[in-house]
């Protein structure tokens, strides 16, 4: 099923903007225009990005207003165990504000944290079609009713991928699902990653098991090809600075990150490489969950709730309208591997007028350096201190092992 969004002509030209740099009929036109399209739907039931590391990173202080990059809601949700005083959470994707918005509706009212978890967590029970006319319906404005129980071809509401596994759906989910299928057509099951218990095991079991995958002539040649990486929300600007971040390409630097995933982090008790290994959150009681998902958060986060508000508006226009010195945290995930020059100038900019005196700014990058340097005028860099030592630090602990880079900047004193 393919969730488009509401409205689908918004998304398109935000996208449009965010991504098309070449002539439209050149071989890189075709592809920004070709991702443009597949992006306007779905693409991530669940962020990547590890928000402990977001969060310590970030030192967030109660009180404070964070701007951030919606994506699929789970880091938006999880920041409120820190206590803000405030998010912004923008997204291009319409798809995406809904999600975010059903996610704030659903911690507000559903029954209890069983609810919320079977619904969101577990995403696959028959019973979640009548929780939501139940609990959320009500709740929800006449566009986030419009959006969830529209029809489409087949008759099915885009609420029923809560019945059937969210997170099998969407861009992402589905790109997990060719993974597994490449997989088994070579005769590994990448779910055997989950029967490790220990590191010992894990690091056994992707050698013999799943890394010799990537050495297959036709894995090789798909992941040459820049729309192979659409499903991971990778636009071909992205693409192209991943594949020139090792010299074996991309298929080297995606063995590297599934290595780090599979293989430096206890596989019980991450809930990415449950993700990627077995397309759910483990079902056990003491599973490894998103900080949103945990029973032991609920209650907060139901709580605070309301002082998240969702737009559907780029991080530039948004700040644009800021007013200076009002904001203390920004967080960017991997949306400046998109941009150009001119693009990452005027962002910096904003940031930089609407931040007050020590304000954070967290991004990921697909390569390893971080990507100002050069890009933005030296006077505007100079504003920020970055410590490539701690920088490196986080990425080596960020469970979600999918970038190259994690990014923190602290903005100096004025003096």
């Amino acid at each position: 099923m393919t969730l488009e969004t509401a409205p689908r002509q918004q998304t398109t030209s935000n996208l449009a903007s965010a991504v098309h740099r070449a002539q439209k009929l050149s071989k890189t036109g075709l592809l920004e225009r070709a991702f443009t399209f597949a992006f306007r739907g779905l693409v991530y039931p669940q962020i990547w990005e590890d928000p402990l590391i977001d969060m310590e990173a970030m030192a967030i202080e109660p009180g404070q207003h964070l701007v951030a990059i919606a994506s699929g809601g789970c880091n938006i949700l999880s920041y409120l165990v820190a206590n803000p005083g405030k998010i912004t959470a923008l997204d291009l994707n319409g798809a995406h504000i809904e999600l975010n918005k059903l996610k704030l509706c659903a911690a507000q009212n559903m029954p209890d944290h069983a609810s919320f978890h079977q619904f969101f967590g577990a995403a696959d029970s028959r019973e979640n079609e009548a929780l939501y006319y139940k609990a959320l319906h009500p709740h929800l404005s006449d566009a986030s009713r419009k959006f969830w129980e529209a029809r489409n071809w087949r008759g099915r509401q885009r609420l029923s991928i809560f019945t059937k596994n969210l997170y099998t759906y969407g861009l992402l989910g589905n790109f997990i699902g060719l993974a597994h299928w490449l997989g088994r057509l070579y005769g590994r099951d990448p779910r055997k990653m989950l029967s490790a218990t220990s590191l010992v095991q894990q690091r056994a079991i992707f050698e013999t098991h799943i890394a010799p995958i990537f050495d297959q002539r036709f894995v090789r040649w798909l992941t040459s090809q820049p729309a192979s990486l659409f499903g991971l929300g990778i636009p071909p600007a992205q693409y192209h600075a991943l594949a020139g971040s090792e010299p074996g390409g991309i298929n080297t630097v995606l063995r590297a990150r599934l290595e780090r995933l599979a293989c430096d982090f206890d596989i019980q008790d991450n809930y990415f490489a449950a993700q990627a290994f077995g397309r759910a959150y483990a079902k056990s009681a003491n599973a490894a969950l998103p900080p949103y998902l945990q029973r032991r958060n609920f209650q907060t986060v139901r709580a605070r709730a309301q002082r998240v508000e969702v737009l559907h508006q780029s991080f530039t226009a948004y700040l644009s309208n800021s007013n200076a010195a009002s904001l203390d945290r920004y967080v960017l995930l991997d949306a400046q591997d998109w941009m150009n020059d001119a693009d990452l100038t005027a962002l910096w900019s904003e940031i930089t007028r609407t931040a007050k005196p020590g304000a954070r700014v967290i991004f990921r990058t697909a390569a390893e350096p971080t990507l100002l340097p050069g890009r933005i005028p030296q006077d505007l860099l100079d504003r920020w201190h970055y410590d490539e030592a701690e920088c490196r630090a986080f990425t080596a602990r960020d469970r979600s092992s999918v970038y190259g880079g994690f990014h923190l900047y602290i903005l100096k004193d004025a003096k």
